[in-house]
């Protein structure tokens, strides 16, 4: 690590709970975009033209969300408090259990 002007410029990767949910969070992500392009090729033509806009946006907007919270997740979340790990468990819980 290096130390300049007291400024911490190294990473720390712990294996914290923040951690692990930050990279449960980009694989979750990475899948998602996969899966959501597999699953709109065949279904696109019984979908209405609303629905398909719809899903399109949903898929343009939700994985690089995830992606990003994870990085974060994984870079900063020793940082984080256990009060804000439980609550960034429990929305990922929701983001999951809506998908």
């Amino acid at each position: 690590m290096f130390y300049f002007s007291q400024v911490n410029i190294g990473i720390n990767l712990g294996a914290n709970f923040a951690s692990w949910l930050g990279f449960i969070q980009i694989i979750f992500g990475l899948f998602y975009l996969i899966f959501a392009i597999v699953k709109l090729i065949p279904t696109r033509s019984r979908l209405s033209r609303i629905a398909t806009i719809f899903y399109i946006i949903q898929l343009i907007i939700l994985p690089p969300l995830l992606l990003l919270s994870g990085i974060i997740l994984v870079f900063q979340g020793w940082r984080l408090d256990p009060i804000l790990q439980f609550q960034q468990l429990i929305l990922s819980a929701l983001i999951f259990y809506l998908r």
